[in-house]
């Protein structure tokens, strides 16, 4: 991965934060509740199992999701989630490209 590649990757996301905005305004939802320690436990376990195994990009963002959603009453917790979330969307997308060149 270059540092060329990562700001590619990020200037589109920064324009399609541009459209969103353009389109619907600033968004300022609540976070809504927060899955279960259980559920996220469950689903987790599922996921990481196959992140043993032959991980994909899916079940790496599944991953980061989960514990994203498991962390939705913890804003600091919550925020370093959506950076990983974000962090990973990123690398996949870098990863499509390098598949196309």
């Amino acid at each position: 991965m270059s540092a060329a590649d990562t700001y590619a990757v990020l200037e589109e996301v920064r324009q399609e934060r541009k459209r969103q905005d353009a389109a619907w305004g600033e968004q300022n939802h609540p976070n809504g509740e927060a899955i279960s320690a259980e559920t996220a436990g469950d689903l987790l376990q599922v996921i990481r199992q196959r992140l043993a195994g032959e991980p994909t990009w899916k079940d790496v963002l599944w991953e980061e999701v989960t514990e994203a959603f498991e962390a939705l009453e913890d804003n600091d917790r919550l925020r370093a989630e959506l950076v990983q979330v974000a962090a990973v969307a990123t690398a996949w997308v870098e990863a499509i490209d390098r598949r196309a060149s």
